[in-house]
């Protein structure tokens, strides 16, 4: 049978070890999905890297039903889009014009009549940095705020209800946007969790899975934190005394920051779901390897939190994270002793204790978590003895997903691959030649410049984006790289010969504005092309706030107009409009 066939195609082509290997296979409106125990997953061990052992990918995500949905564009950025209402001051939002679909052709001209002809090969939707924010946590860096207005946003405190509301989203969404096919699965591609806290971890697995989300540390009954601090630096929104970011507009609302820390409920996602790490699930605060530094993991703790520092003071830490030069956080703990007797007293809490690679691992192989599976989330007990957060997984007939783990254990936010993953990824893709592949990861192919060694394998080379790139570009399979990280939309074509051309395709955060997640849908045009149809699409939180509304969906849509009048907040993260609502022809045989 030919490589290229609809996902519609009859659900007989599953692999047969897969359906054996099938624990507890659960029933899905479009179709049949099979959770697979986490043995069955073809997860990245160091055998499989280099040993020529490594298996064709098993876990595989639901099977498309036989008959497609209508194409439609309610409920995506193609209908409207959150605009602001006025043009001074602070912003009130409200519905704006949608974003028009682009076709882009620098990799393929793309051929007439090829709707008539296309059938759908899969269909699946993109989250990228969520950062849910323990925002009580004591080692967070807000006082860097004094030298750079956008290290802290106001609206951090939302992030779990802006989160539900982007489940809430795609639950509502009629399959897929321009074939109407059904939905596969959910891929996250990392920094789900701002600073890497046992905390977060469990409001992620929950706002993902469903459940009962309280986002909340430390005291139970009362927010403690830089919101209440009496601190002008910070937007104060209980008090009626004013603040800097009252100064720019800001509101008072009475109850906020209660509503803020209130139970929120999940209904989960009612699509298999898969993840992928980012540099803030790998490293505390995303950018120091400081797992097992007694200090920092007693401070993370303990109850005392820093507030306040000089600008000079605040300036100088800045810089040391971003040009790296503290990537295992030494000097960022002397910075802490040097400033403890500013700190203030909060409630100690010992659920924001920073978790581990291995305590990541765990969390999405807890039954309790499982949702609509896989069983994992992609991960399996394989990864957990192997130390690995890399893995391969089928996603139709046709298309195989690969998630990679391009964080680096050594320090700084910036990423790479080590040479038994970059083997691994090139073997993976030899291996599965007769299929399309889509690659995850977390960084960017720009974003990969850290070769900083593993501090678990220090005699292993790291290896930067164009590395990567190069792989990618020696295999005709792979269709796409699709990444987060910059929390931008950029739409980025690779071309090499023989038809061994891709997009990059890198999307924006859910917690800058606009607040976005991607739908990808992939078809066969039946001219030797191939399109990648992108679709943005927002929370179901309305565009309109209404400041006596602190309902968990007033409180997402909040969530949305703060992040939109963040000061600093760099308001091109959007992109232009190829980087948005695209259609990305490919040639492929």
């Amino acid at each position: 049978m030919s490589r290229i066939r609809s996902v519609a195609a009859s659900a007989m082509g599953v692999h047969r070890r897969t359906v054996l290997a099938a624990a507890g296979a659960v029933s899905l409106s479009a179709g049949v999905g099979y959770a697979l125990r986490p043995t069955d997953s073809q997860a990245a061990t160091t055998a499989a890297a280099g040993d020529g052992t490594a298996e064709a990918p098993v876990a595989h995500s639901r099977q498309a039903a036989t008959a497609p949905l209508a194409p439609y564009t309610k409920g995506t950025t193609l209908a409207s889009v959150a605009a602001p209402r006025n043009s001074s001051g602070y912003r009130r939002l409200g519905d704006g014009p949608g974003w028009k679909r682009v076709v882009r052709s620098e990799l393929a001209a793309p051929k007439s009549g090829r709707a008539g002809r296309r059938t759908t090969l899969a269909a699946f939707v993109q989250f990228t940095d969520l950062h849910l924010t323990d925002v009580q946590h004591p080692l967070r860096l807000e006082y860097l705020r004094s030298g750079d207005p956008h290290s802290w946003r106001p609206h951090e405190a939302l992030t779990v209800p802006g989160a539900i509301a982007l489940v809430e989203r795609v639950n509502a969404l009629r399959g897929a946007p321009v074939t109407g096919a059904p939905l596969h699965f959910v891929m996250t591609t990392g920094d789900n969790t701002d600073n890497n806290a046992h905390s977060e971890l469990e409001w992620f697995m929950k706002v993902m899975s469903g459940g009962r989300v309280t986002p909340n540390s430390g005291d139970p009954k009362h927010y403690e934190g830089v919101q209440n601090s009496g601190l002008k630096l910070y937007w104060q929104p209980d008090s009626t005394a004013r603040d800097n970011d009252k100064a720019l507009g800001f509101p008072h609302l009475e109850g906020f920051l209660a509503a803020a820390v209130r139970d929120a409920r999940s209904p989960g996602l009612n699509l298999p779901w898969y993840s992928t790490v980012g540099n803030h699930d790998n490293l505390p605060l995303g950018c120091y390897g400081s797992h097992g530094d007694p200090y920092l993991a007693e401070a993370a703790i303990a109850g005392k939190k820093l507030m306040s520092v000089p600008a000079a003071d605040a300036k100088k830490l800045q810089a040391a994270i971003k040009n790296a030069t503290d990537p295992r956080g030494t000097g960022y703990r002397d910075f802490l002793k040097a400033h403890a007797r500013s700190m203030r007293s909060v409630t100690a809490d010992e659920k924001r204790a920073p978790y581990t690679p291995a305590d990541y691992l765990k969390a999405h192989l807890d039954p309790a978590h499982q949702g609509h599976g896989p069983v994992g989330h992609g991960y399996s007990s394989a990864n957990l003895d192997a130390g690995t957060q890399y893995y391969a997984f089928r996603i139709s007939d046709d298309v195989i997903g690969i998630s990679l783990d391009t964080t680096d254990a050594g320090g700084h936010y910036e990423g790479s691959l080590g040479t038994a993953q970059l083997k691994w990824l090139d073997k993976t893709l030899k291996d599965n030649k007769d299929s399309y592949a889509v690659v995850f990861s977390h960084h960017t192919s720009k974003s990969m410049t850290n070769t900083r060694p593993d501090p678990a394998r220090p005699g292993e080379k790291r290896h930067g984006g164009a590395e990567v790139l190069s792989v990618l570009s020696s295999h005709a399979n792979v269709l796409a790289w699709v990444n987060g990280h910059i929390h931008r939309n950029v739409i980025t074509p690779h071309k090499a010969s023989g038809g061994r051309s891709f997009w990059e395709i890198s999307t924006a955060s859910h917690i800058d504005y606009p607040q976005l997640a991607r739908v990808v849908e992939l078809v066969d045009n039946k001219d030797g092309t191939i399109s990648l149809f992108t679709t943005l699409i927002e929370s179901a939180a309305p565009h309109r706030t209404d400041y006596a509304d602190l309902s968990q969906t007033g409180l997402a849509a909040l969530y949305r107009e703060l992040s939109y009048n963040a000061p600093g907040a760099n308001k091109g993260l959007a992109g232009s409009a190829a980087d948005r609502n695209t259609e990305l022809v490919l040639k492929k045989g």
